[in-house]
């Protein structure tokens, strides 16, 4: 982990600061502190904000994979490949129509 010394944050954008909407969160820090990211392709971490950023409360969405390839501007082959890698490494599953972002709680190691 990178050494943290403790340096005065000021936002860059005063006026547009971040804030956590009503009913959803931010993506989990223990994407990065438990390395639950490190080794994961691009296209699986792409798959993975995605569907962090459209999923409700309990993080299920319904997005055809047609419509993901779309937006991600993947094919068919990646968008499968990147469901498989989040799959195995427990951050998402997909059960056609239902897309699932996981709780990291009770992951598999």
């Amino acid at each position: 982990m990178e050494d943290q010394q403790m340096i005065p944050k000021r936002p860059v954008f005063r006026g547009r600061v971040r804030r956590v909407p009503a009913g959803f969160g931010w993506v989990d820090h223990r994407l990065v502190s438990d390395r639950l990211i490190t080794g994961r392709s691009h296209a699986s971490l792409a798959l993975y904000l995605f569907l962090v950023t459209v999923a409700d409360r309990e993080g299920l969405s319904y997005w055809s994979a047609g419509s993901v390839c779309r937006v991600l501007c993947m094919d068919s082959v990646q968008i499968k490949e990147a469901a498989d890698e989040l799959e195995v490494a427990g951050l998402a599953a997909y059960e056609p129509p239902i897309w699932q972002v996981l709780g990291l709680e009770g992951r598999p190691s």
